[in-house]
């Protein structure tokens, strides 16, 4: 499913009144850094940031499609790759924002043990008759998961157990509702669900680095004014939007 959010103050309409808006298109898990940052954006310029949330896999193909997006913010180098490959990215505008963890969830007030993630007996056995929630294989976080998961050992224990979803919201709405015991999603996922715990966090070698890139994509694909997305990327990148990104619990971006 396709989220927008438009970040807005006050009670009458800004766009109305005010510039353009921003369309941007961007992976599920930077909801609330990103609704902060276009709510600190609009009382500094006056324009709206009005971002489409869903799985990164998702919004690539929408934007393929021609939906009207000024920016695009992935979850993984891939889905950015296939859009530029496209000749849909302003190649030159590309940046990498973040950094994110790959944790495993259980609902809050289960088992407080934590789960060993050397032991596929450890794991199956904390499931129980339940699921491992997890996003689609298509997904980044999915795809992170399932790579984790291999490399671990733990893959063969679990990929007949699965829940998947259209993006790492999806899992952790699962987990969140008690409908699985067991879910793997972003470390800032799990921060912004109280009504979820971690119970393991996956080591940083088991998979591939967790970063987020943004682009400016081609003005044939509307979205509005090219310079204003690229001051709003600007400031994404800006140590201001950094001190932002890590107050949510994102990392540094790797080089």
């Amino acid at each position: 499913m396709l989220l927008a959010a438009t970040v807005l103050t006050g009670c009458a309409p800004r766009e109305a009144a005010g510039p353009p808006p921003i369309d941007l298109f961007a992976a599920a898990s930077l909801r609330e850094v990103l609704d902060a940052l276009a709510a600190e954006h609009l009382q500094q310029t006056d324009r709206t940031v009005r971002i489409t949330y869903a799985g990164s896999a998702q919004l690539a193909r929408q934007i393929d499609l021609g939906a009207p997006a000024g920016l695009f913010v992935s979850a993984d180098e891939a889905w950015m790759d296939w859009l530029d490959a496209r000749g849909l990215v302003e190649t030159a505008t590309r940046r990498r924002v973040a950094g994110n963890a790959l944790v495993l969830i259980a609902p809050i007030g289960t088992a407080d043990a934590i789960v060993d993630l050397t032991s596929a007996a450890a794991l199956t056995h904390r499931l129980g008759d339940g699921r491992l929630a997890m996003a689609d294989a298509g997904v980044p976080a999915g795809r992170y998961g399932q790579e984790a998961l291999t490399r671990l050992g733990l893959w063969s224990s679990v990929e007949n157990r699965l829940a998947p979803g259209d993006s790492v919201r999806a899992a952790l709405a699962l987990v969140a509702r008690g409908e699985t015991p067991l879910g793997i999603v972003y470390a800032t996922d799990a921060r912004a669900e109280p009504r979820v715990r971690v119970v393991a966090t996956f080591p940083a070698n088991s998979h591939a680095p967790i970063v987020y890139p943004v682009a400016r994509l081609r003005r044939s694909q509307g979205g509005g004014d090219a310079v204003a997305a690229q001051a709003f990327l600007d400031l994404m990148t800006s140590a201001q939007g950094q001190a932002v990104f890590q107050r949510f619990g994102f990392t540094r971006p790797t080089v």
